[in-house]
């Protein structure tokens, strides 16, 4: 299989210090930096990681600005690669996002705000957050130029196959999750956590139906009480895994996409060519008409 183009990508399993922008900030910085030395394209991090996950009354003073200094500070620290930052990003009218920020040399590309705020169990992101209110990608130029169609779902996201479809609906080659997923529940005879297994069985299926690569970017450690396990990994677009899942250690995951998968996999498997928007978007308007 020819290999059109390759991308090599990061994952950085991190445990960001709860509350401590500064700190965070530091470490991100300059572990983009060594990143970017290696010569690798794309750098994900995970969700909120320069904050840390269980914010809730340090909320406030933990947000940064697309203007400031803090974005600003990874831009420089980029150099050649592009990274993908989690932190609570302030609006003008002082709103409260929690973000996933696409940073370059040139400054921020991209950001997404999380559009499923979960609130049950252990998590009360409603409380605090305020929901993003779209879901869109960005093409950006990785490895040798290549242009890349890529969507950025932070954690929730993902669990709403809407998200995913939305972004299939825009031809997307690679879809980003980063994620703060704390462990929780038991399965199968081999004792999994029930989250981790969850995860790898959506990553596998967003990959194969919507024909996309799927990187999944969780951090680690404990926080507040909660572990958090980690397991990063990168499935392609038939579904296959292409690396993970990681441990629960702090550390960086490599690995190259080679985009003639992509070709390969849709002409196999031309699902985004065969699929019928105008009949779910009739359905959905007469069901809408109906209630």
């Amino acid at each position: 299989m020819a290999k059109e183009g390759l991308v090599r990508v990061s994952l950085v399993q991190q445990s960001p210090r709860l509350g401590s922008v500064e700190h965070n900030l530091a470490r991100t910085a300059e572990l983009l930096a060594e990143e970017a030395a290696l010569g690798q394209h794309l750098v994900v991090f995970p969700e909120l990681n320069l904050c840390g996950y269980f914010l809730k009354d340090l909320v406030p003073e933990t947000a940064i600005r697309i203007d400031g200094p803090e974005l600003a500070e990874l831009a420089r620290a980029a150099g050649s690669a592009t990274a993908v930052v989690g932190a609570v990003l302030e609006s003008r009218d002082h709103l409260f996002f929690n973000a996933a920020v696409v940073v370059g040399s040139e400054g921020v590309l991209h950001v997404h705000r999380k559009v499923y705020l979960p609130t049950y169990g252990m998590f009360d992101e409603q409380r605090y957050l305020a929901p993003g209110s779209a879901i869109s990608t960005v093409d950006l130029s990785l490895g040798e130029g290549e242009r890349w169609r890529v969507g950025v779902l932070v954690c929730e996201d993902l669990w709403h196959p809407s998200a995913a479809y939305l972004m299939s609906r825009r031809a997307v080659d690679l879809i980003i999750c980063p994620s703060a997923s704390p462990g929780r529940g038991i399965q199968g005879r081999e004792s999994q956590l029930g989250t981790a297994s969850v995860w790898g069985a959506m990553s596998t299926t967003y990959a194969a139906l919507f024909t996309a690569f799927v990187a999944y970017c969780n951090r680690v450690g404990f926080e507040d009480g909660h572990y958090f396990w980690g397991g990063s990994q990168v499935h392609g677009p038939d579904g296959t895994l292409l690396s993970g899942p990681a441990d629960d250690q702090p550390g960086v995951h490599r690995l190259e996409l080679d985009r003639g998968l992509l070709r390969w996999a849709r002409i196999a498997y031309p699902l985004l060519r065969d699929e019928r928007p105008d009949l779910l978007l009739r359905q959905l308007l007469e069901e809408q008409a109906d209630v």
